[in-house]
């Protein structure tokens, strides 16, 4: 497992971070370029807003499970960090709370994909269009569905590390730095 979750890292530190910043990228080069189009030249295309809002947006799927790994998602963390501060119980409390959240969040993310599927397909038989009836909508919804699925397996290796933590075995766990709050995920 520590392998996998290396193996896992890297891909999104060397792979999926630049996809996903390239879908943020294009987009708003897209959408200053039609600034200009419109209000210089006043002309603009018709596809350009949904290749916009849908290119933005992939992007931001993708990104999920990176914001997950490296810690750096919004989050409630006040209980948490209370009861982190209340002793040996508390922390053990904390940390059981830390794994049934990533649980959840494993098993919210396999649930939309899994149901997700079907709607895909449906997508790709029907030909669904965006509203501008010029891009299919069905590669937008199979990136969120992806994005849904790299972030499960974030959540797997959190709750992972989460027990072995418990267990008094994180030293079997890479220690990959948080840019979140500088400390692991664990």
């Amino acid at each position: 497992m520590r392998r996998a979750y290396i193996i896992w890292r890297s891909f999104q530190d060397r792979f999926l971070q630049y996809v996903a910043a390239l879908l943020l990228l294009g987009p708003t080069l897209l959408a200053l370029l039609e600034v200009v189009r419109r209000y210089v030249f006043g002309q603009s295309f018709s596809w350009q807003q949904d290749a916009v809002t849908y290119g933005i947006l992939s992007g931001v799927f993708l990104f999920f499970a990176i914001t997950q790994s490296r810690d750096l998602h919004l989050r409630v963390s006040l209980v948490p960090s209370l009861l982190a501060q209340g002793g040996e119980t508390g922390r053990l409390v904390a940390r059981l709370l830390a794994i049934f959240s990533a649980i959840l969040g494993l098993v919210f993310c396999a649930y939309l994909v899994w149901r997700g599927i079907p709607v895909a397909e449906r997508m790709v038989e029907r030909n669904r269009m965006t509203e501008s009836l010029v891009l299919p909508l069905w590669p937008f919804f199979i990136t969120f569905l992806a994005g849904m699925g790299m972030m499960a397996v974030s959540f797997l290796f959190q709750a992972y590390a989460g027990v072995l933590v418990l267990l008094g075995r994180e030293s079997e766990w890479p220690q990959i730095a948080s840019e979140g709050d500088g400390e692991p995920i664990l």
